[in-house]
């Protein structure tokens, strides 16, 4: 059994969704779907039941998932044991990310980091990309992982992923019997949206306004899953990037496409060019993002 199989295993056992598992472990749906194949083709039994609406762990898959987990926290902790042991690192790390950026699992990399140099003190603060760029710009930050926001001189970019945008609506709605075939379709609709701090007020404000259409935001919000409660509760419609249609908070709500020439939410990685400790953070980024690559 490979690590990647089983992280594959925990994942879609946890999340009983190919796509949200294959969000998470950052691989396609068919690789993720092969991955399992292959896995249950090695033991000789059946691990999920597949149906077109969900996916359910079968007794064999929850008979390996206690033993699944206990390798991948053996094998992470070998890793990271040995990294220990040829560098011990000290100082602070002053993070920065605005949520449900989709495309690198924050948290998960921050986890690493302090398994693998616990003698640094992280520090970590979300935020508006908006805010962030302006904090990494004078060195409050080292590292902030932004959605489509200008850089600096003081800083590096390194682009991590492009991702389209999709309109969510509730149920009922207009739209979602007519879907928009321009932007002056959605002239006269209620929005719901971040407030101007995060990215995608910005992109979605800046698409309006090229496309010469007034846009009415009823209602702001600091957090996603606030965003997706409001406009399932019918008080507007939003515009997101296509991985938080895929959330569970999502459920019930229509997702359809924009109109033609939207942007997309471009995920980056800032850096200060005067913090000695980011590389170490962007090697395990790196490491994360080579394992997917050949999963």
């Amino acid at each position: 059994m490979e690590q990647r199989q089983l992280e594959y295993l925990v994942t879609l056992a946890e999340e009983r969704h190919f796509t949200r598992a294959a969000e998470r472990c950052r691989v396609s749906q068919s690789g993720l779907s092969a991955g399992i194949r292959r896995l249950e083709q090695e033991l000789g039994a059946k691990l999920f039941e597949r149906t077109t609406r969900s996916v359910e762990p079968t007794p064999a898959a929850f008979a390996l998932l206690p033993h699944a987990r206990e390798i991948l926290a053996q094998t992470s902790a070998a890793r990271d044991a040995v990294v220990r042991a040829s560098h011990q690192l000290a100082g602070s790390l002053r993070v920065g990310a605005e949520q449900c950026l989709g495309a690198v699992d924050v948290n998960l990399l921050l986890e690493r980091f302090h398994r693998r140099y616990p003698a640094v003190d992280i520090q970590f603060v979300q935020a508006g990309s908006n805010q962030l760029v302006e904090q990494v710009a004078v060195s409050e930050l080292d590292v902030a992982f932004v959605a489509s926001a200008d850089a600096r001189p003081a800083m590096a970019v390194d682009e991590l992923a492009r991702i389209p945008l999709v309109l969510l609506v509730p149920p009922g709605h207009r739209l979602a019997e007519k879907p928009p075939a321009r932007w002056k379709d959605l002239q006269g609709t209620d929005f719901v949206d971040f407030r101007p701090a995060w990215a995608l007020r910005t992109i979605n404000d800046g698409a309006f306004e090229r496309h010469g259409v007034e846009r009415q935001v009823g209602c702001s919000v600091d957090d996603v899953h606030t965003l997706l409660d409001l406009v399932l509760r019918g008080l507007g419609i939003a515009i997101v990037p296509q991985h938080v249609a895929g959330k569970p908070q999502a459920r019930g709500l229509v997702t359809l496409p924009v109109p033609p020439r939207a942007p997309e939410w471009i995920v980056s990685t800032l850096v200060a060019r005067t913090a000695p400790l980011a590389p170490r953070l962007l090697e395990i980024l790196d490491e994360e993002r080579a394992e997917t690559e050949a999963a």
